[in-house]
């Protein structure tokens, strides 16, 4: 006998991203004053109706929860009030909802023996259905598999949404002055600050800080809060900041016993969380400052960095994505940050206003797909997705290139010199033609033949850029084709064109000895394209390059007193010099999703375990040691964690039970494995 799965909350899909990636994005502060982001913001639908067909052996009475006012229907005869339970006779019938909330998402949760709402029900925004006096309904509505998430509890609709927290103990605190005291929580933190033990009345200063000279300098720090206190033994702040110090500025007329906070958290919804241990006693650090890392900017989404942007950024997201496949495989982050980042029709400008950032947002759904295997996700966003990429294809150069026009921000990366980022870019082609192959791939997926042949239009738009743009004198593909601008090699377009495998093996030589590991090529300084740099180096074989680079650029971070990794990183900065960034004094963020790259990199290019076929249905373990001694990890799947260990002799790897056809690749040998299996080879 089929077991019913739990009722949820249920909305239309992508409203409750939208209305939490509203209020998520606007917690945005600057010194006091709110700051929202310069992107168009959506809104849920106001009123959206539920539907269900079901047919019963015998009446049924039905709970009912409503997030909004709503109107239920009988086979299309509007019932009296808004009861808490209705009772459904025997037989077949239509049940129909309709849900008005101005404020919140409407929603819905339904509970009886065999009638539960889920995603199993279908809902629209439109009211184009008729029910004949057979009770049969017809129409034109526009209905889709309603949304829904782990809210199961009846009295918690989904707009009382809350992460949760847990007390954690400041490790020292230090006076300043009578009136001040500067609290130390001994690493990089996120949530809400606690004064305990009040005895007093009057106005609070508290100046928030990633470091102590930042929360010590009142006139410049970037977070910070005033809170006028009486008649209370304990407080919380209510907002959660990110820090690691915090200076307190006491009335006179108060005193505090003690101070402490509520670290807040998203609980890890992945069936299994990766793991890395090596022989080199810095490269563990360095994955456990990047787990950690993830673990602070992995929240209601996957943001850029917790202290002061806090909004979601498609360029950053795509990146922690990939180090959540190696991490806590937390699908439903991924699919809320996609969903959030996407909005509503009609598209009118690039996600986040970025050209590139549109970019990744088509690439990330076609990565997630390859880890989760979650074709029902597919279904759901490929109707946006194929309106995003109308709106993008309507923005192309006579001759089909995409450019930046003047409402886009074409971002590329921060960089240290002088670099083109108008006209048209190498660099952007390649995402632009990755883009393309993400949609063929979604439209494979969903049997969807009706729109463009995207897969020609990618290869009609690499050969062409592969003609123009690769030069045999330099090696390598040039950065803008402007005739007015000099001639730039940057290393942007020539690593993405190794990491999508758009350059020949030949021109794959060139450019390693040409571009990346060529002195003169100006450097990236950014763990953002850090991230790539690294992936194509990892691609080509180089490992020992990129374990030395971790050690250095990465740990060169932990040796400056990072507890989490930075939004940028020069090694010629010295002290406070490290803290400043947009020309003021703390603008840099300490801790940034971008940052935590080595989480992917070790898990992908070390561990060498990556899907070959959506939701590991088959998937391969081609681990390398790179210079290091031993090393042991686990890479997270939907079926569990693949375990690897290695040193000089023997390579061991575990698949977990029910995962598909696996291949070991070691020493140019293949090796199979089943799910269940353990296989140990030695050398």
């Amino acid at each position: 006998m089929e077991t019913m799965s739990d009722a949820t909350w249920i909305w239309y899909p992508g409203d409750f991203e939208i209305w939490l990636g509203n209020r998520f994005n606007n917690r945005r502060t600057e010194r006091g004053a709110m700051f929202p982001p310069f992107w168009k913001q959506d809104s849920h639908w106001a009123t959206v109706e539920f539907r269900r067909e079901v047919n019963l052996s015998m009446p049924e009475k039905v709970n009912v929860r409503v997030d909004g006012k709503f109107n239920f229907s009988l086979d299309g005869h509007l019932l009296f009030g808004e009861p808490s339970e209705i009772t459904v006779p025997d037989g077949r019938h239509i049940l129909s909802f309709k849900v008005f909330n101005q404020a919140a998402p409407p929603s819905i949760f339904l509970d009886s023996p065999s009638i539960r709402s889920g995603n199993d029900w279908m809902v629209s925004f439109e009211d184009k259905i008729w029910i004949d006096e057979e009770g049969v309904a017809h129409g034109s509505g526009t209905y889709v598999p309603a949304g829904c998430w782990n809210f199961c509890s009846p009295d918690c609709p989904p707009s009382l949404f809350r992460l949760p927290s847990r007390p954690e103990d400041a490790v020292q605190e230090k006076k300043i002055s009578d009136r001040s005291v500067l609290v130390d929580f001994g690493r990089e933190t996120f949530g809400y600050l606690v004064l305990q033990g009040i005895r007093g009345e009057g106005e609070v200063g508290v100046y928030y800080g990633e470091s102590a000279a930042e929360a010590l300098d009142r006139e410049h720090c970037e977070t910070l809060d005033r809170f006028v206190l009486t008649g209370c033994r304990d407080f919380t702040a209510p907002e959660s900041k990110a820090f690691r110090y915090v200076l307190v500025d006491l009335p006179e007329s108060m005193e505090v016993s003690r101070f402490s906070m509520l670290y807040e958290y998203l609980p890890c919804e992945g069936k299994a969380c990766g793991s890395f241990e090596c022989s080199d006693e810095t490269v563990n650090r360095i994955w456990q400052t990047s787990a950690y890392t993830m673990e602070l900017t992995t929240r209601e989404f996957m943001l850029d960095g917790i202290k002061r942007d806090r909004w979601t950024w498609s360029g950053d997201a795509i990146q922690s994505y990939l180090m959540n496949y190696y991490l806590g495989f937390d699908c439903n982050c991924v699919k809320r940050t996609i969903r959030q980042l996407r909005g509503k029709d009609p598209v009118t400008s690039h996600i986040n206003t970025i050209l590139d950032y549109s970019f990744y947002w088509f690439i990330s759904v076609r990565d997630y797909y390859r880890f989760s295997g979650d074709a029902d996700f597919v279904r759901e966003i490929y109707p946006r997705m194929k309106t995003m990429m109308d709106y993008v294809l309507g923005r192309l150069d006579d001759d089909g290139f995409a450019v930046g026009k003047s409402d886009d921000w074409v971002f590329v990366d921060w960089v240290d010199f002088p670099m083109h980022k108008r006209g048209v870019l190498c660099f952007e082609q390649f995402l632009l033609a990755r883009s393309l192959e993400a949609m063929a791939e979604c439209a494979r997926v969903l049997g969807d033949e009706s729109g463009p042949d995207y897969a020609a239009m990618a290869r009609h738009l690499l050969e062409k850029t592969d003609r123009i743009f690769w030069s045999q004198d330099a090696g390598a593909y040039m950065h803008a084709l402007e005739p007015e601008l000099n001639p730039q090699i940057t290393r942007f377009p020539s690593m993405f064109a190794i990491i999508y495998g758009y350059a020949s093996e030949e021109k794959k030589k060139q450019i390693l000895q040409h571009v990346l590991l060529n002195p003169d090529i100006p450097a990236i300084t950014t763990p953002y394209m850090k991230f790539y740099e690294m992936e194509a180096l990892c691609s080509l074989g180089k490992q020992p390059e990129v374990l030395e680079e971790i050690r250095s650029y990465w740990g060169g971070m932990l040796r400056e007193g990072a507890t989490s990794f930075w939004e940028k990183y020069d090694p010629s900065l010295c002290g406070e010099e490290h803290l400043a960034m947009y020309g003021r004094p703390f603008g840099k963020s300490l801790c940034h999703a971008w940052g935590a790259s080595p989480a992917y990199l070790l898990g992908r290019y070390f561990l060498g375990v990556e899907p070959t076929s959506p939701g590991y249905a088959s998937w391969t373990a081609r681990p390398s040691l790179g210079g290091l001694a031993w090393m042991k990890g686990s890479v997270p799947t939907p079926y569990g964690c693949i375990r690897i260990e290695m040193d000089a002799e023997t390579l061991m790897v575990t698949a977990p039970e029910g995962i598909g056809h696996g291949k070991i690749i070691a020493d140019g040998k293949e090796t199979g494995i089943e799910g269940g299996q353990t296989i140990e080879i030695f050398k």
